[in-house]
């Protein structure tokens, strides 16, 4: 097959923090594919087209991109983030897995990006610097009580938690539940970030405890990172702190 498909992870906004060969990649493609919000952070040039879809359509989305290829395009779907972490790679590889059997043959590469979390873990200071998790609070694609079972797993082995998808319309409670199970795990003092829209013009960092962090403090744009029990602020010489998660692991005694 002539055509060609590259799954780019655009980073969490700025243009500074993309990868320069998801840049190339989308400089080089005859067809863009993707959730319309995301296809407008990419620069539009007069020679390619854009095919914007709605969000929740990933598999559809995937197909669309695969059809293009097999036919010849040089198809770039884009992707917020790093597109492995809960993205489109994984819708597009689930759409071969089931698809047509030509879609194997195609040459599919995975550009990767910067996550929401290391971005936001970036901007106040090191809160992923021991081990940590990501876990996905939307039951779309997962039962409510496997989320449960997993945020209480991740909890008590005392993980660092990345909160993707807090929290939408049809999920209001959500997160409130996620926080109220922290809550009776980790200290109230535990550091808690609400990171909305890292690295765009609209930033919003948010650093509290649990004890403070309320769900309204989020939307779908943020992610929210729960500290573990090691997670303490370092404060800064002309107010405010950093928030860090130290190497070494002190067990309590």
């Amino acid at each position: 097959m002539t055509g060609s498909l590259t799954i780019v992870g655009l980073g969490p906004g700025s243009a500074a923090l993309m990868a320069p060969a998801a840049a190339q990649a989308l400089a080089a493609a005859t067809d863009l594919v993707g959730y319309g919000p995301y296809l407008d952070r990419v620069p539009a040039t007069a020679e390619q087209r854009r095919h914007a879809s709605d969000n929740r359509v990933e598999l559809q989305r995937a197909r669309e991109a695969l059809t293009l290829a097999a036919s010849g395009h040089r198809v770039a779907v884009v992707s917020g983030g790093d597109p492995g972490i809960f993205a489109m790679a994984a819708a597009v590889l689930e759409a071969v897995e089931a698809g047509d059997p030509a879609w194997r043959a195609l040459a599919i590469d995975v550009v990767p990006g910067i996550s929401a979390m290391q971005a936001a873990s970036a901007q106040v200071g090191a809160l992923l610097g021991h081990d940590f998790c990501a876990i996905s609070l939307s039951d779309n694609l997962k039962p409510r009580d496997v989320i449960a079972r997993r945020l209480s797993a991740a909890l008590q082995a005392d993980f660092v938690i990345a909160l993707y998808n807090p929290i939408s319309k049809a999920r209001p409670d959500g997160l409130g539940a996620a926080l109220d199970l922290a809550r009776g795990v980790q200290a109230a003092t535990t550091p808690v970030v609400f990171a909305r829209a890292v690295s765009r013009a609209d930033e919003t960092i948010r650093i509290t405890t649990l004890a403070e962090a309320e769900a309204t403090m989020a939307d779908m744009q943020t992610v929210v990172i729960i500290g573990s029990s090691q997670t303490r602020l370092v404060a800064k010489a002309g107010g405010g702190a950093w928030v860090l998660t130290p190497r070494s692991y002190e067990a309590a005694s």
